[in-house]
C-alpha cells in the first residue's frame, strides 16, 4: 500500500470547562499538527429532525505510532483541517508493519 501524508490536520481532544452557569461545556482543544494521507469512503444522508445531514466517511493514513504515544490517535480526538472537522472512530495498523495507522473517521455537515 502506498501512503503519502502530505496533508497537515491539527489534532484535537476534548476539554471539558465552565458554562458559568454552574455546568460544563465541552471544547476542543489542539494538541499538535500531524501529516496525513486524506482518503475519501462511501457516505450516507440522513434526516434528524428537519435538518438534513450528510455524513461523509473518510480514512486518514498517519505514520505509526505505539499505543498510548501522544502521536498516536484515539477515539476521543478529532483531526481539523480549517474549517473542516473529522472525527476519529477507529485506529487500526494499517500495514503489517505497522508504518502506518488506518483512522477511520466521520465528517458531518449540517445544511
Amino acid at each position: 500500500m502506498r501512503v503519502d501524508p502530505r496533508t497537515e490536520f491539527t489534532l484535537e481532544v476534548p476539554q471539558e470547562t465552565a458554562d458559568g452557569a454552574g455546568g460544563v461545556t465541552e471544547i476542543w482543544v489542539p494538541t499538535g499538527q500531524i501529516w496525513g494521507d486524506l482518503r475519501s469512503r462511501p457516505g450516507t444522508e440522513r434526516l434528524a429532525g428537519e435538518i438534513g445531514v450528510s455524513q461523509a466517511t473518510h480514512s486518514i493514513f498517519v505514520r505509526g505510532a505505539p499505543y498510548g504515544a501522544p502521536s498516536r490517535p484515539t477515539v476521543r480526538q478529532r483531526f481539523r483541517r480549517g474549517v473542516r472537522v473529522f472525527r476519529v472512530v477507529s485506529v487500526c495498523e494499517a500495514d503489517p508493519e505497522a508504518r502506518f495507522l488506518e483512522c477511520r473517521v466521520i465528517e458531518e455537515e449540517t445544511a
